[in-house]
């Protein structure tokens, strides 16, 4: 895997950074938000991926020989490159929680360190959440559509390049149930699983021998891909008569995958063929080019699928490809900061921030999250960010506080979950969330407003610059 060093960054951080060095301002506090504007694939919400691996990467981030010697090549000032031989990140991170639903416009996470450190972790930062967010996200909407079936994820081969390997966690945590990712499987203990491929049965003279080779080396777990020649005259008469022999041994079947033509046509007819022959218990996984929406066709066409194989569509977080998330500063040497924009919504909120969750009286989430000054009590109010004169009365619900600190002076404050724990809570947190956010099709909107001080506090910033243009 990629060894992530110092020069795993934008040149701009770099160059920024050589600026404030040899100004004097290495020690310039700063408060940085993470945060997105759009949820992607026309959603309801997103799952919040990454952040474990972001905090590990850092505890051990420095600058190495070789990135040293590049930056010399690269005409960056002596004094800057010998700063950097002791460069550490030695800043504070407050978090949502991974695992978490999270939304547009408020901050996900904030990164206070000197200015430097913190600007030099913004690609870093930005590559790793950003992506496993996304693929997250794409995975929990694969998760509502399968009612329930098993989750495969089989995109190394699809993705771009090492992508694959984060993908494999971040599927994980928005509800897959294991993946083909060797690699992932033992760095992360996600259940690892995987077949055969076409090439196999076309290496043989015919397709039985094949099979009965397979199923004598792999009695324990034998899937039977079967679309190899001809699904219903050649692949599944062949599986059965393996199937077949090995009840002989006292073994089973354990499935057969389908991985072209008219699935939900071959699904039903291999079920009705199967159980004609007594193998009820052998179970169908398909895959081809899988995603949300085949799943959820394949399901409304009352398939008989027991198990979806996805690859591209979910490693390559199709079709939006990217989350649009942005790291802006917030605070800088003890002084508010915002960025003006003549796009009202690409204005930014200043100060340190906490966001707060607004739930109803059974403790589910009310639809609504409140950004607030980090020293301000729980809101009684909230207004809407681009029309203040639209509010919402918070009184009578309650309130959870969402950013918590993660990472002191360098140092993750408590022990890294598991993986299956992070999964878990992420779906404890999705049985919270209202139905009519979960729908593929024109979701309920998710309020997300900040607090009267909050919203003066703009608004004064914004009249401030103003004067001095």
């Amino acid at each position: 895997m990629i060894n992530f060093t110092g020069s795993y960054t934008d040149k701009y951080q770099l160059t920024m950074s050589q600026v404030y060095f040899l100004k004097g301002q290495k020690n310039t506090p700063a408060v940085f938000d993470y945060f997105f504007r759009r949820l992607p694939f026309n959603g309801g919400y997103a799952i919040f991926a990454g952040l474990e691996d972001l905090l590990n990467i850092l505890i051990d981030l420095k600058f190495d020989k070789a990135d040293l010697e590049y930056l010399k090549e690269l005409g960056y000032h002596t004094d800057f490159i010998n700063y950097l031989k002791d460069f550490r990140f030695t800043g504070n991170i407050y978090s949502s929680a991974e695992g978490d639903l999270v939304f547009p416009v408020r901050p996900v996470l904030q990164v206070e360190a000197n200015i430097i450190e913190a600007q030099i972790i913004e690609t870093l930062l930005l590559n790793i959440l950003n992506f496993q967010t996304l693929i997250a996200t794409k995975a929990s909407r694969m998760r509502q559509a399968s009612e329930g079936r098993i989750l495969i994820d089989f995109g190394l081969r699809r993705a771009h390049g090492p992508g694959g390997y984060y993908a494999s966690r971040a599927s994980y945590i928005g509800g897959f149930n294991g993946t083909s990712n060797v690699r992932a499987g033992r760095d992360f203990e996600i259940p690892v699983s995987g077949t055969m491929a076409h090439s196999f049965i076309e290496s043989y003279d015919d397709e039985l021998s094949a099979f009965s080779d397979f199923a004598e080396v792999q009695p324990d777990d034998c899937v039977l891909l079967v679309d190899t020649y001809d699904t219903l005259n050649s692949g599944l008469p062949n599986a059965i008569k393996i199937a077949k022999k090995m009840e002989e041994k006292g073994q089973r079947l354990n499935g057969i995958r389908l991985d072209s033509g008219d699935l939900s046509y071959l699904a039903k007819e291999s079920r009705k063929i199967l159980d004609r022959e007594g193998l009820s218990y052998v179970k169908i996984a398909v895959s081809n080019q899988i995603d949300e929406y085949i799943i959820k066709s394949l399901l409304e066409q009352h398939a008989p699928i027991d198990l979806f194989g996805v690859g591209t569509s979910l490693v390559t977080g199709h079709p939006d490809g990217a989350l649009d998330g942005v790291y802006k500063l917030s605070l800088a040497n003890g002084k508010p900061r915002i960025k003006l924009s003549e796009n009202i919504s690409k204005i930014t909120l200043p100060h340190r921030k906490q966001v707060f969750r607004i739930l109803d009286n059974e403790n589910n989430f009310f639809g609504a999250d409140a950004v607030t000054l980090s020293d301000e009590k729980e809101p009684g109010m909230m207004h809407h960010p681009l029309y203040p004169l639209k509010s919402l009365s918070l009184l009578k619900y309650g309130k959870e506080p969402l950013l918590e600190k993660v990472m002191s002076n360098g140092t993750p404050v408590k022990k890294a979950g598991s993986l299956s724990e992070i999964a878990d809570y992420s779906r404890s947190r999705m049985k919270q969330l209202p139905e009519e956010y979960k729908r593929f099709d024109n979701p309920h909107i998710y309020k997300v407003g900040i607090s009267k001080k909050l919203l003066s506090e703009r608004d004064r910033l914004i009249d401030e610059i103003k004067k001095t243009i």
